[in-house]
């Protein structure tokens, strides 16, 4: 009995080796204790990983069964292709041949995806330089990258892996990848429709047959999420139209035998029209139920939509958000009923008030926390508001200092009623919009040292300085704005100049102007949008009239002289909802200004007003296409002693930031040139200023970050009026052109640059189709 038992044992142990591929050698199948262990053909695996995965120990008392069972331990481990167990006395002997590891991975043949994403895929599976090879693994490796290839419907796609091996137990692996070509859809079968035709539930699709724009667009090719995409589009288009019931019973995409071509077929059942018998409210209101039907965006005898009750129910939610239930959750429920006709019920659960912990800022390396906690309607340790918050948001958009603004409100660990609100920020350049290096069209090289920053050292306050010298204007500056001077958000800025410009340089009528002032500024806020502006400006200013200045001049020289002392009271209103300070893409700016010279103390009596505007509308609801609306509207006038509005204050039109397709500051009535004056008759401008435009803002093709520039179609209108001459305002005088701009803010400032056709264009006008400039305000 005892010699058959040993007898089976050594069977046993035989097959087992085999079937792992150990081999049992001088091993007999008695019990013995173990004396010494003894470990051949290490040659990377250290001593110690084997003993860690072979669970047996110096004095165990071991027989065959055991040692069996340990092997396959040590075999699990991966690191072995060959476990040989052997005895010499009482001393355990292993011998292991190593799996060989990987030198070098390289990746041939692959352009859909990238190397590194597969690289990441085959580091992630475990397979990298330095690791343990393994062919199971990298049998499965190929499969899963072929299902990558299928799934973007490259059904032809090949991989062919290449293992070479290298000294001292290495190998190379080459993968050589055939990614092959798109399958293309021939043929689209929907089946089961009979509310919509085929071609309306067609342009739904992503996924287009083959059609005159398909080399380009590659609507054509077959890609598996594309199709999860348009699935999901036909349902909501039903769903949205009151079909409740509607169903994709199934989809089925056929190949040809050259895996070239792909067959789809929709089967759908739409079910019956619905219409909304009864609105319900259930749950805890918390608010007026009155005030929550004003919400809802159906009324009873409508057609079901999913859209409009999704929207609700996000309408509502944000209005339980305002009054501190952050978390609140709103959830419209159709019950359909036999007579087509549903009641829609919206529970209400508004959860537990929650209340601010912290608000945190993340991403503003170089603008201080201060600048940002400035900028809260949300306090902390107040009831956490969702307008409060989006408000808080929105005020940080339009700062100009950040590309992107996101807001989260995450639980506090271990409370049931505190939220921390988290902002993160990406910083962008705040003080591009002036630059020390430029080129115009109409001033030519800007040279000189300046400095423009609205984001001073990361203060948040505005701080410009320099010297700049061009063929037309020589300046000398320096402005300071604190927009908190106080808490409440009174803002105090001032400022110094001195300025040389010789219009002869400007297409204008020829003079020189210099100009030594400076002013102080206050801003009141209004509230979260609006703020009312007042300060008070003193000026020297210095005429020299040359031989070429139009008779206007003379005469308004001989008239008041060539030296003036003016004191300025500037006023000013402005309201602004844009979502961003920089390429805005939805909300309102508007803003009414006047300046008006103080009686007495002034040498000229004159006012000017001036009221812009500038609206965004996206089209779509990414916000990529834009529909932008700009107007400018100027009227100044002298009053008293002085008889019309100084010509030195005049407006002008035409150029970049005006009606382009025009050259810079020449539209409007020219100057009368003297007798003796040869030349052509140049820009006057005049005392009434009417422009606008009409801008589609749209995605440049390519380009992934397009936070820093924009293209757009335009249509410009406007001109310049002077009613002492009697050149009033009239429709037909309105110049007007069309064409497509450019704008990109640069590292050394911003680039815009417009092509652009003048579409009414008189004689005497000067026109021209490209417009630039670098460095300067657009």
């Amino acid at each position: 009995m005892i010699k058959r038992s040993k007898f089976l044992s050594s069977i046993l142990l035989f097959f087992t080796c085999f079937s792992f591929g150990i081999t049992a050698s001088k091993l007999h199948a008695e019990e013995f204790e173990v004396k010494d262990i003894r470990v051949d053909g290490l040659q990377r695996v250290s001593a110690g990983t084997v003993f860690s995965a072979f669970p047996v120990n110096v004095g165990d008392e071991v027989d065959s069964v055991r040692l069996v069972e340990a092997s396959k331990n040590l075999f699990k481990s991966g690191l072995f292709t060959d476990i040989k167990l052997g005895r010499e006395d009482n001393d355990l002997l292993i011998t292991v041949v190593e799996r060989p590891s990987i030198s070098k991975i390289e990746i041939d043949g692959n352009k859909d995806i990238s190397t590194d994403d597969l690289m990441d895929g085959l580091k992630s599976a475990g397979m990298y330089e330095g690791q343990v090879f393994q062919r199971v693994t990298m049998e499965r490796l190929e499969l899963e990258i072929l299902r990558s290839y299928v799934a973007q419907g490259r059904y032809n796609a090949s991989v062919d892996a290449e293992v070479e091996e290298q000294p001292r137990n290495r190998v190379a692996i080459k993968l050589n990848i055939n990614e092959g070509d798109v399958a293309s859809i021939k043929h689209i079968n929907i089946v089961g429709n009979s509310a919509f035709s085929d071609e309306e539930l067609l342009d739904l699709m992503e996924l287009k047959t083959p059609g005159l724009f398909s080399a380009f667009t590659s609507d054509d090719k077959y890609a598996k999420e594309k199709l999860s995409g348009d699935l999901e589009r036909i349902r909501s288009f039903y769903l949205d139209r009151g079909y409740i019931k509607f169903n994709i019973e199934s989809t089925q995409v056929a190949i040809s035998p050259t895996k070239e071509d792909v067959f789809l077929t929709l089967n759908i059942t739409e079910g019956p029209l619905y219409t909304i018998r009864d609105i319900q409210l259930k749950g805890e209101l918390i608010v007026d139920e009155d005030e929550i039907r004003r919400l809802v965006l159906v009324k009873e005898g409508d057609t079901f939509s999913r859209r409009l009750l999704t929207t609700t129910s996000d309408i509502i939610s944000r209005r339980l958000g305002t009054e501190g239930y952050t978390f609140a959750n709103v959830n419209a429920i159709p019950e359909p009923h036999d007579d087509n006709s549903a009641t829609v019920t919206f529970f209400v659960d508004p959860g537990r008030r929650t209340y601010v912990r912290r608000i945190n800022f993340r991403g503003n390396v170089n603008t201080a926390d201060e600048v940002l906690r400035q900028e809260m309607r949300q306090m902390e340790g107040g009831s956490a508001s969702t307008n409060l918050i989006e408000t808080s948001k929105s005020r940080l958009e339009r700062l100009g200092f950040f590309k992107t603004v996101t807001v989260e409100t995450p639980a506090v660990p271990g409370s049931a009623d505190q939220v921390d609100v988290n902002y993160s920020v990406e910083e962008q350049a705040s003080g591009s919009l002036s630059a020390s290096l430029g080129f115009s069209q109409d001033s030519g090289f800007i040279l000189g040292f300046n400095v423009s920053e609205n984001n001073f050292f990361g203060t948040g306050r505005r701080v410009s300085m320099g010297l700049n010298t061009s063929k037309s204007v020589k300046s000398a500056r320096f402005s300071y704005l604190n927009p908190y001077y106080t808490v409440d958000g009174v803002s105090r800025g001032f400022s110094v100049f001195a300025k040389e410009t010789d219009f002869d340089n400007l297409n204008t009528s020829a003079y020189i102007l210099d100009t030594i002032g400076g002013s102080v500024t206050f801003g009141y806020p209004i509230n979260n949008f609006s703020r009312l502006n007042f300060g008070l400006t003193a000026t020297n200013d210095k005429l020299e009239a040359g031989d070429e200045s139009a008779l206007e001049i003379v005469d308004f020289v001989n008239e008041n002289g060539d030296n003036f002392d003016n004191l300025t009271v500037d006023l000013s209103w402005t309201r602004n909802t844009l979502n961003r300070g920089l390429f805005a893409t939805q909300g309102l700016s508007q803003s009414f200004s006047t300046n008006i010279t103080t009686p007495q103390i002034s040498d000229l009596q004159f006012f000017k007003a001036n009221y812009r505007t500038n609206f965004y509308q996206p089209v779509d609801r990414f916000h990529k296409w834009v529909f932008r609306l700009r107007s400018d509207i100027g009227y100044g006038d002298g009053y008293g002693d002085t008889s019309e509005l100084p010509f030195y204050e005049n407006y002008f039109a035409g150029g970049m930031g005006s009606v382009r397709g025009y050259e810079s500051n020449t539209l409007g009535l020219k100057g009368t040139q003297s007798p003796t004056d040869s030349s052509a008759p140049r820009a006057f401008g005049g005392n009434i200023l009417i422009e606008g435009s009409a801008e589609l803002i749209f995605p440049i093709p390519f380009v992934d970050d397009q936070s820093s520039m924009r293209t757009a179609l335009f249509f410009d209108a406007g001109n310049v009026f002077d009613s002492s001459r009697d050149y009033n305002p009239e429709l037909s005088e309105l110049r007007m052109s069309t064409g497509i701009s450019f704008q990109w803010v640069t590292a050394i400032g911003p680039l815009g640059f417009a092509l652009a056709k003048a579409l009414n264009d008189q004689e005497g006008d000067d026109t021209q189709i490209f417009q630039f400039t670098l460095g300067q305000n657009f």
